[in-house]
């Protein structure tokens, strides 16, 4: 197809769509681009299809910096912030290099837990609607044979777990012959001593011309020694001139132990909460909490990682779909998972880490949009809490009596410039 039909084709096809537009105000954190749309990368017109349909009108700087480097055959190792469009920076060109009449895994995505897994494999499922793409989830927590029977269908791209795809590679059950592409999203976390051994042990057994991309916010030195060890055609993406969304605004509520619950209570009647994540740092407190949040008379659910796997997946989804305003966690759900409603994340616990604390408060404010972080503090925790504003490099004050909804609640009658 032509240039000019191809262009007008793709016209005539997003305004057949009819997507409603998403008019909150966005931050420089996905603003702050060359203004290049997605056409200019020559990407397939079926996944110009897929792209629109799913909303993404125009490429963040993650995706705009991301995209050209991957299709020209580039590792790439790219450090962006929570919530700036990572995910989709990997999937698009990953998926345009696939050619879906060849029956046969061609990208393995992996990611560190299994929430991360079915929310990845649901974007690239609907990136790839229009190329005929059939994407597979490969997790720990489901039965094996579900997993074997998967793999024996044509599968084009699989989203794993590690140690899940290791298994099935080593029973060879998976022939990954043909796989050009390996991506770790929260890499981070992948290469930490939890996953490390299991991912090297995976790259043994696909083809060494394959490409390897890393994506994640924080990168460690076990992130530095992999890329030395396996990635000889590196380049090298970075965004984090700050660590911090600037859109998320962050507060701390300095209290006793046992007045948490009542601060808890005074956030809910004071905030306009469209959802909100409270993050705990132990399994039975987030239990706890749940059931005192929901003797309260709120709409509260609860997930982590001791859960069986079908309820996890039912809470995930219930959340998800907006069934209630309130989810309490352990940092199960801490990396990568995308709830564009969620504008309130709670610390009921102070993390130890700067890192765990960044990727919890970038549950909200994702994709440029406002959001509220809120640190409910003892004396325990303030060695902790100075030590994290230190290695951020901010200054988190205290709450205020009143929070200004402008921080963080969206007015359709505001001014709606930068739109997604």
């Amino acid at each position: 197809m032509a240039s000019g039909s191809a262009d007008k084709f793709l016209e005539n096809f997003r305004a057949s769509l009819k997507l409603t537009p998403d008019l909150r105000p966005q931050t420089e954190d996905v603003t702050r681009t060359m203004g290049k749309s997605f056409q200019d990368f020559g990407l397939k017109r079926e996944l110009l299809m897929g792209i629109y349909q799913k909303g993404f009108n125009s490429p963040s700087p993650v995706q705009e910096l991301s995209i050209p480097l991957v299709l020209a055959g580039h590792d790439l190792l790219a450090r962006s912030k929570n919530g700036t469009g990572k995910t989709a920076a990997y999937l698009i060109p990953a998926i345009h290099k696939i050619d879906t009449a060849k029956k046969v895994l061609q990208v393995i995505v992996l990611v560190p837990a299994r929430e991360l897994a079915m929310q990845t494999s649901s974007i690239a499922k609907e990136l790839g609607l229009h190329m005929g793409l059939q994407v597979v989830v490969c997790t720990g927590g489901t039965k094996l044979h579900e997993d074997i029977l998967r793999f024996q269908q044509t599968v084009h791209l699989a989203v794993c777990t590690p140690g899940r795809i290791l298994d099935l590679c080593e029973r060879q059950l998976v022939d990954t012959k043909a796989c050009h592409t390996v991506v770790l999203d929260e890499a981070d976390k992948l290469l930490s001593d939890d996953f490390s051994v299991s991912i090297e042990q995976l790259l043994r057994v696909i083809p060494k011309s394959r490409q390897i991309l890393l994506f994640s916010a924080t990168f460690p030195a076990s992130v530095q020694t992999f890329r030395d060890k396996f990635m000889k055609n590196c380049k090298d993406i970075n965004l984090m001139d700050q660590l911090t969304l600037k859109g998320v605004t962050q507060f701390y509520a300095f209290v006793e132990e046992k007045q948490k619950v009542h601060c808890l209570n005074t956030i809910f009647a004071r905030l306009t909460i469209n959802q909100c994540i409270i993050f705990c740092n132990s399994v039975s407190r987030v239990e706890l909490l749940a059931q005192k949040i929901s003797q309260a008379g709120y709409s509260c659910m609860y997930i982590h990682s001791k859960m069986e796997q079908p309820l996890r997946n039912s809470v995930f989804h219930d959340f998800r779909a907006g069934n209630s305003r309130i989810l309490v966690c352990s940092d199960l759900f801490n990396r990568g998972i995308d709830i564009p409603a969620v504008n309130v994340v709670v610390n009921f616990d102070f993390p130890s880490t700067a890192e765990t604390y960044l990727h919890r408060i970038g549950r909200s404010g994702r994709f440029g949009h406002l959001g509220l972080a809120i640190n409910l503090i003892t004396g325990k925790d303030t060695d902790e809490f100075q030590r994290i504003e230190r290695e951020l490099g901010v200054t988190i004050g205290p709450i205020p009596a009143q929070v200004d909804p402008s921080l963080y609640v969206f007015s359709p009658s505001a001014d709606a410039e930068g739109t997604d």
